[in-house]
């Protein structure tokens, strides 16, 4: 994988990233979702369209420049009247990539946490046909700084998504992600917030699909925990535990008690371990 983060960092085309048949015939489209990012969506339209066929950005009712920022930059731009949020942002992604006729969807954050360089890294397990659904996550990467209370957080919601499953993931709530088109095609989804994230890969479990994680970077600008950060964190563990219930622990029971196959997650930790994940 050294060689291809190598490529990435100097914003080779995907098409000269990937020698497969896939790699030459797909369309891959970035969607953005956004809410008051002007002063980082630019830089990052520019940044993640040197790896895709197409930039799309959701507008989700921000108040400032940053739709007509996306679009000088080359993107194209969804507007929502109104701040829908989180969830309903992401719907907006998977739509447009249906509506744009994409054949793998990344998405990615526009305030500047992720780094589009690292796309690269997302597409190489669907272009080699290992995986459907690929997660970046902040916690298999060495150097990845995340704070204190956003790890902690992020640890609950992960290990309430995790228990009882026979697959798990080291960052559930990573929101740098790719599918491919038999995900965002068929997969639907009802929750409007964070919690969406927690649905997704929910139902591409239950659907059977291949899941795997590759290590990213992640830039915070600030570490101080707020009222709303604590807000956000309680709301989202409790959707898990209503989205479990709801979805999940009644497929555990079955697998329980008749042994059915679990689907599994694996780990590209840059090719060099070749080892499944335990626990993400």
């Amino acid at each position: 994988m050294k060689w291809l983060q190598q490529k990435a960092k100097a914003g080779k085309p995907v098409t000269q990233l990937f020698q497969s048949d896939l790699t030459r015939q797909a369309r891959v489209i970035a969607a953005i979702p956004c809410f008051n990012t002007e002063s980082s969506v630019g830089s990052v339209v520019a940044a993640a369209g040197k790896y895709v066929d197409q930039v799309v950005v959701i507008d989700d009712g921000s108040q400032d420049g940053t739709a007509e920022v996306a679009r000088e930059a080359g993107a194209t731009v969804v507007n929502h009247a109104t701040n829908k949020g989180y969830g309903e942002a992401i719907k907006s992604c998977f739509a447009a990539a249906r509506a744009n006729g994409a054949d793998i969807l990344v998405i990615l954050d526009g305030d500047g946490q992720h780094d589009p360089d690292e796309i690269p890294l997302l597409l190489a397990p669907i272009f080699d046909a290992d995986s459907e659904l690929v997660i970046g996550s902040r916690f298999l990467a060495n150097g990845t700084e995340v704070p204190g209370y956003r790890r902690f957080g992020i640890r609950v919601i992960t290990m309430l998504f995790n228990f009882g499953s026979g697959t798990k993931v080291s960052d559930s709530q990573s929101g740098f992600r790719a599918y491919t088109r038999n995900l965002f095609t068929t997969l639907h989804f009802s929750e409007k917030g964070m919690s969406i994230s927690i649905e997704i890969l929910g139902k591409a479990r239950q659907s059977g699909a291949r899941i795997q994680e590759v290590p990213i970077s992640c830039r915070y600008a600030s570490s101080t925990i707020s009222l709303k950060a604590i807000r956000h964190g309680l709301g989202v563990a409790l959707s898990v535990i209503r989205i479990r219930f709801k979805n999940g622990l009644h497929n555990m029971i079955r697998k329980n008690n008749t042994g059915d196959y679990a689907p599994q997650i694996s780990v590209d930790a840059g090719r060099s371990s070749g080892r499944g994940v335990g626990d993400k």
